[in-house]
């Protein structure tokens, strides 16, 4: 083999590494993969079917030694202590000005200590989020990329041709210094959590309050596609209505046990927006929503023990009229929360984020993306100031409307015993949010009183204390 033929190298050929190096080989650039297993090393080779243009190997000298210089590296492996044994592997046969770059779900704080670690030797490394599932890999992601600048333009030509399109733009961009990519990401996947368990509650309140069929239930979904709460989640949640169940006569969503799993990112958003003081209760709640149903054994327990009041069943296009406005109201408020954390979070550890700029890359290709984020974009691009989609102009209205069938939504479901946590959330955040005085006034008070925490007032400047009952 020519020795730095290739343009680009990825280590871990599981399904997302193999769908990702195959769609950067079938943009013009040679691509060269890593695995320690060497039957997925001869997947990638056969699947690639030109070796000349992909490769791979399970030799980590002759990985090395096939690409070009700068040496460009992605790291698609599981988040923790195996990307720091890769990057120790691979340290020993770098030069200096090569770029590592870990493409998996990585905690930002650990993203900041080994680029500061790899800095040292010279080396340069990117936290990039990658978004789309191992079919957003083969056809195009959205790629959320944080590191060195200067270096960031050795890897752009790549990451601009592999990632989605959105009407010619690609779904990437360099978003700042240090994690700033792997914290983007961390959010995009807090929102994530958060749009996937508000289309649940809906899915629940549409089948147990308009006994709603797969069918109807994959009509409305597939409606509601076509307008403004156009998206990738509501889109293949119409899909997967349809689906036949291989066990049986039925449908496979109604064999799918009710406990969802979750792999960490959620939960870091919500620590992290605590640490900030940022509320993000949509989110919060959707983490909660996970854990709450991992207690199966406890849930079908204190069901027998509980009675919910007999259910009156709602008008069918009354109720899909009022659900279709609580889920878009309930999606603008948890892009708003998650929007609101990477602001702080900008100013916080310096990353300079573009928020317009993340709204655009999140049009196509992710998880998350929707109709809806062309219009979030045009208001930040509007007020690159904005600490809140609420807070904008051409929000307003959209939000107004929709507060009538919310606040019926919610009392309906509520009167029902019909759970709908994160609607409640997104409510009561948003009531919150656009109270100009809110009666924290006496929790002050209270922690004055007990613990001499002192309080300010709002009629003179300064800090006071009250010695009470005296």
């Amino acid at each position: 083999m020519e020795q730095k033929q290739f343009d680009f190298g990825l280590i871990g050929l599981g399904v997302m590494g193999r769908n990702f190096i195959l769609n950067v080989a079938d943009n013009d650039f040679k691509a060269f993969g890593y695995d320690l297993d060497p039957e997925k090393v001869s997947a990638l080779i056969e699947e690639g079917g030109n070796p000349e243009r992909v490769n791979a190997s399970s030799d980590l000298k002759t990985f090395i030694a096939a690409l070009s210089s700068p040496r460009k590296i992605m790291l698609l492996v599981p988040a923790g202590k195996i990307v720091e044994q890769v990057i120790e592997n691979l340290i020993p046969h770098l030069d200096k000005g090569d770029i590592i770059i870990d493409g998996g779900n990585s905690f930002f704080t650990d993203t900041d200590r080994r680029d500061t670690y790899l800095q040292e030797k010279g080396i340069h490394f990117f936290g990039s989020g990658v978004s789309g599932g191992a079919e957003g890999a083969r056809k195009g992601p959205s790629i959320m990329p944080g590191g060195n600048k200067e270096a960031y333009e050795h890897v752009r030509p790549v990451f601009e041709a592999v990632a989605a399109k959105y009407k010619g733009e690609p779904c990437v961009a360099y978003l700042g210094p240090k994690s700033a990519g792997n914290y983007v990401k961390m959010v995009h996947n807090g929102i994530e959590y958060a749009l996937m368990q508000l289309t649940s509650e809906i899915y629940d309140l549409l089948k147990k309050a308009g006994n709603l069929t797969n069918d109807e239930l994959h009509e409305v979904y597939a409606s509601w596609n076509k307008d403004r709460l156009q998206s990738f989640l509501v889109e293949i949640t119409s899909e997967i209505f349809l689906q036949k169940d291989e066990f049986s006569d039925g449908r496979l969503v109604d064999q799918i046990l009710d406990k969802a799993k979750q792999k960490g990112t959620g939960k870091w958003t919500s620590q992290n927006a605590m640490d900030l003081g940022i509320p993000i209760p949509t989110i919060d709640m959707a983490v909660s929503m996970r854990e709450i149903s991992a207690l199966k054994d406890q849930r079908i327990q204190a069901d027998k023990l509980y009675h919910r009041p007999a259910l009156v069943a709602m008008d069918k296009d009354q109720l899909i009229h009022q659900a279709e406005q609580a889920l878009y109201f309930s999606f603008i408020v948890s892009y708003a929360q998650g929007l609101h954390q990477l602001a702080e979070a900008s100013r916080e550890y310096g990353y300079e984020l573009n928020l317009a700029q993340i709204s655009k890359i999140w049009r196509a290709g992710c998880i998350i993306r929707a109709g809806l984020l062309a219009d979030i974009a045009e208001a930040f691009e509007a007020d690159p100031q904005l600490t809140n989609l609420l807070l904008s102009p051409s929000f307003v209205k959209q939000v107004q409307d929709c507060l009538p069938a919310v606040r019926k939504t919610v009392i309906y479901a509520a009167e029902f015993g019909i759970p709908v946590p994160g609607l409640f959330s997104s409510l009561s955040y948003f009531d919150a949010f656009t109270s100009g005085r809110l009666p924290l006034n006496l929790i002050q008070a209270q922690r004055d009183h007990f613990g001499s925490h002192t309080y300010e007032r709002i009629d003179r400047e300064g800090i006071f204390h009250t010695e009470w009952g005296e």
